[in-house]
């Protein structure tokens, strides 16, 4: 409506537009001042002597959504130990709202437009996601684009399809996927997998085993490819053993194995992918293929990720940035060695800090010095493990440059649980 009103208006005059511009913006600024004014006021009845105005003031600021946490306080003088605790979990639930919903948009939509060549495609791919790619072959390969946005491990393998192309995981990083050459008699990368969410999940191989004097032993394993996208690990991925459903061509079902609670996935930053295995029983009859094999994936995800800037000459300084806070506790000097320890807390850590840290060890950590250069660590070691938080000592050649210099910490700074389904089709049996 706001558009076609400013297209009628441009014909009577640019001084118009400019006063409609104006008033739009005035409309803006209204509406931001006028949810500071909530905001305010019901951090104020978090304190009011009436238990229904209490509560209804902590429902209300949670309602606002996550735009209210610029405007909380952290501290208010005079502020009862109950309201102080409501505003705790006012700050908890917007976090996690807003995490959520940046969780959400991580899963980016790829639009493939008018590409005709690989090379084009790739450079739509890398437009939306960030996502480099590292080719050396034929760009100009045709390749035919769909109209449809796609989720970002089905664009790439529709791609991939066309040119008779495939990925070395091994080859690449957390930005860069490296493209290869598809093996002979390889199948469609598009037919064989799955797309839950971030994920692509593939079955690679199946293997059965029968053991004559003592059937109990006899199994089916699935060897499973489970990808993400790059630059959104997950943390502590795991696949429930109980809930795996399966169904065969002949009518039977497939069942798991009782073999633990679930399937604990390796995941690392740098590379976007794992391998692991479903622990099937062995099927009585004689099939062809399982028709559907259905489950679910569990795992943490990380927030955006977010910069945190220490000077090297202020220990004891902290930053919270959302749910985390990075305090710089000390500085040691070693000859031209620093030791730089640095504590990490972050608020209801939950699993993501239980027995699944390593997400945390890898996060960047470096040493901005005063004339612009880089100071990539040596090493670290792990002084503290809390339920809720690391200390790290890095180990940086410093030199006499410490001066002005920045220790650059950067990290996700929220976690939030998510759960996806995913199906198979058609896996072929031995």
């Amino acid at each position: 409506m706001i558009k076609t009103i400013v297209m009628v208006l441009q014909r009577g005059g640019l001084g118009i537009v400019l006063a409609l511009s104006i008033s739009l913006q005035g409309q803006c600024q209204d509406t931001t001042n006028d949810l500071k004014s909530d905001v305010l006021q019901w951090v104020d009845e978090l304190d009011a002597s009436s238990l229904a105005k209490r509560k209804a003031a902590e429902n209300a600021l949670i309602k606002a959504g996550p735009d209210v946490l610029q405007y909380l306080p952290e501290n208010k003088v005079g502020m009862s130990i109950e309201a102080s605790e409501r505003l705790t979990r006012v700050r908890k639930a917007l976090f996690s709202l807003r995490t959520q919903s940046e969780v959400k948009s991580l899963g980016v939509s790829i639009r493939l437009g008018d590409a005709e060549t690989v090379g084009e495609a790739f450079e739509a791919i890398s437009r939306d996601s960030g996502i480099e790619f590292e080719f050396d072959g034929d760009e100009s390969t045709p390749i035919q684009a769909v109209a449809t946005p796609l989720p970002f491990w089905h664009a790439v393998d529709l791609v991939l399809d066309q040119a008779d192309l495939d990925i070395n995981f091994y080859g690449g990083d957390r930005e860069t996927l490296q493209i290869v050459r598809r093996e002979p008699e390889r199948p469609s990368r598009v037919d064989s997998a799955a797309y839950a969410g971030v994920y692509r999940i593939e079955p690679t191989s199946v293997n059965s085993r029968r053991v004559l004097n003592r059937p109990k032993l006899s199994a089916l394993n699935i060897s499973m490819e489970i990808s993400w996208e790059p630059k959104t690990t997950p943390i502590g991925l795991t696949i429930p053993i109980a809930q795996l459903r399966g169904k065969l061509d002949d009518g039977a079902m497939l069942k798991p194995q009782e073999s633990g609670e679930t399937i604990d996935v390796a995941t690392n930053s740098e590379i976007a992918f794992s391998e692991f295995y479903l622990p099937m029983q062995l099927p009585a009859g004689q099939p062809q293929k399982i028709e559907s094999l259905s489950g679910v994936i569990k795992a943490i995800l990380p927030g955006k990720r977010q910069t945190f800037e220490l000077p090297l000459a202020e220990p004891g300084k902290d930053v919270k940035l959302d749910a985390m806070q990075v305090t710089l506790e000390q500085v040691r000097k070693n000859g031209p060695i620093h030791e730089v320890r640095v504590g990490v807390t972050l608020d209801d850590a939950g699993r993501s800090l239980e027995s699944h840290r390593q997400w945390i060890f890898e996060n960047s950590a470096y040493v901005k010095r005063a004339d612009g250069s880089r100071a990539d660590h040596l090493g670290y070691e792990v002084y503290r493990q809390t339920a809720n938080g690391v200390g790290i000592g890095y180990l940086f050649d410093l030199g006499d440059s410490v001066g002005e210099s920045l220790l650059i910490y950067e990290s996700p700074t929220a976690v939030v649980s998510n759960e996806v389904s995913f199906v198979l089709q058609d896996i072929m049996l031995p």
